[in-house]
């Protein structure tokens, strides 16, 4: 098995900060960092503020976000039918798509635990602008999909719901990429479908709980009431100065309101609370059965999940090559999406195992 460590210092010559001192703080576009990286690599193309409207099936709230990027990506966001075996309808399934596929292998981006696509609004444009095929993916009950039918959202939903969307709409082998919960999603999904994927990419991966626990065996009344804690604006906002190395009150306050939207949706308490009882994920005995190459990406200063299940993840893997990142939580595609968009495009661009 091929296990090597990509050390800070090698990334230091071209990711080191050339005037704020602070490091990167995603969506303050006053006092940003400017990475030295070579012309025509990972400059973002600025976020021009477009006039097309939000698609109609948003809540409204999200003419409250401020974030230039999040808004951008809410206007991208669409939804695309999916026929699963456990609806009588097709689900209508959101999704940000690519501006134009291509023949290059497509990369697939989830998120983490009760979010969604928007999750992706820094890193994401980073990677079109490389020129990668990207494709932003909201899980099965959480995100903006019409789960107006109350479909099962356990885990094997989630992952045939994932492959009806990969066989009608990607239909090649494909990097697949998961943040946090969104790893055993991953995982999960890479081991019951390995001809989907060519590659994993691993970031602050959440792949050592053992399900629910015993919030599956809760009675669905004392479910409910946990879950709707779950979207109040004090808790999402505690979890967002978790989740970050350092930031502002106002990217604070913004990514509370970005990461509770789709909790405002009438059938999410339902869709969390189905798959909260179902014992969610449990991926531990499947993480050495994964033998495509993999990329585990990883705060330094995560504050959630601690680093050293990096290592430990890397040494199960069968094939595991492991980028540390100084300085920064357990969202880094959030905090540090310049140096995430390098690591996942040099990573696309490296030959298989």
């Amino acid at each position: 098995a091929s296990r090597r460590l990509i050390r800070d210092n090698r990334w230091s010559a071209v990711l080191s900060p050339v005037s704020s001192p602070e490091g990167e703080r995603a969506g303050e576009p006053a006092g940003m960092p400017v990475f030295a990286i070579p012309a025509g690599c990972f400059q973002r193309t600025p976020v021009v503020l477009g006039t097309a409207a939000f698609p109609e099936f948003l809540p409204r709230e999200v003419e409250k976000i401020r974030d230039p990027s999040a808004r951008e990506m809410a206007r991208r966001i669409q939804r695309l039918p999916v026929k699963v075996s456990f609806s009588k309808s097709s689900i209508m399934s959101s999704c940000v798509k690519p501006l134009q596929q291509s023949e290059s292998m497509p990369v697939v981006l989830l998120h983490g635990f009760d979010s969604s696509c928007l999750e992706w609004r820094y890193t994401f444009p980073l990677l079109e602008d490389a020129g990668l095929e990207t494709w932003a993916l909201d899980i099965l009950g959480w995100g903006f999909s019409d789960l107006e039918t109350l479909p099962a959202c356990n885990v094997a939903a989630k992952r045939e719901h994932l492959y009806q969307f990969w066989r009608l709409y990607i239909s090649k082998p494909m990097i697949l990429v998961g943040p946090s919960l969104g790893a055993a999603t991953a995982i999960d999904f890479a081991a019951s479908h390995p001809e989907a994927v060519s590659k994993l990419i691993l970031i602050d991966a959440s792949v050592y709980a053992e399900g629910t626990d015993g919030l599956a065996k809760l009675p669905r009344i004392v479910a409910y009431a946990g879950v709707s804690l779950l979207k109040s604006i004090p808790l999402r906002f505690y979890a967002n100065i978790l989740a970050f190395n350092a930031a502002s009150y106002q990217t604070f306050f913004d990514g509370t309101n970005i990461g509770r939207l789709h909790c405002l949706l009438p059938w999410w308490e339902d869709a969390t609370v189905d798959f909260m009882v179902s014992g969610g994920y449990n991926v531990v005995t499947q993480i050495n059965k994964i033998k495509m190459k993999t990329l585990i990406i990883w705060g330094k200063k995560d504050r959630i999940i601690s680093s050293t299940q990096a290592l430990r993840l890397q040494s199960e893997l069968q094939d595991a090559v492991l980028h540390q990142i100084p300085d920064c939580g357990h969202l880094p595609h959030v905090e540090k999406p310049s140096i995430v968009a390098k690591s996942i495009v040099g990573f696309a661009q490296s030959e298989p195992s």
